[in-house]
């Protein structure tokens, strides 16, 4: 439900959003099931040591926790969501990307990926979270990993994502060649092509 936004947040909401009381859920098929005996995160593509994480591999990366805003193109927004998970950056660093990637596409089940550039996905804020709200991440929220890109629209923010795929070329997602816009910033408004 959308309520009216408060002052002190009103320079917070980008143009066209309304803020959001609850979490809303929106997502293509239906919620995987989690097998934590079978689940694997890859991080491979234009990189020098490919890797291959187990869960408990994965919980036991560095973390690092993020407060920030969340906006869908479906035009809600959140405010000070609360995050934690493994740096993008700190992936990276461990797969050894080469100087020659420039995009990441983040791989989730049924298909689904979504680009960004490389610079983008290595920016602080950026995780592949398992935690929200100190909690473990619901599956229907994208649980037990979503990679998390607060500085644009949610739909690049893969849910249930199994891995970042380093490319020298861009490749447009799922949502992108059904006409989303490749950037996705939500002070731009870029919604669609």
């Amino acid at each position: 439900m959308a309520r009216a936004v408060d002052e002190r947040y009103a320079k917070r909401l980008p143009p066209g959003q309304y803020m959001a009381r609850d979490f809303p859920v929106l997502h293509v098929g239906d919620v995987p099931r989690f097998d934590p005996t079978a689940w694997r995160f890859r991080v491979f593509g234009e990189v020098d040591s490919p890797q291959e994480f187990t869960w408990e591999q994965f919980l036991a990366l560095p973390a690092r926790a993020v407060t920030a805003d969340i906006h869908c193109v479906t035009r809600w927004s959140k405010f000070d969501t609360q995050w934690t998970g493994v740096p993008t950056k700190y992936l990276f660093e461990v797969a050894r990307v080469r100087p020659t990637a420039r995009f990441v596409v983040a791989h989730g089940p049924f298909g689904y990926t979504a680009n960004l550039p490389r610079a983008l996905a290595e920016a602080d804020d950026v995780l592949l979270a398992h935690t929200y709200e100190g909690k473990p991440l619901e599956p229907i929220h994208g649980g037990p990993v979503r990679m998390f890109v607060p500085s644009r629209y949610f739909w690049k923010s893969t849910k249930w994502c199994t891995g970042l795929e380093l490319l020298s070329e861009d490749r447009p997602g799922f949502w992108e060649t059904r006409g989303y816009h490749n950037e996705a910033d939500p002070w731009k408004e870029e919604r669609y092509w």
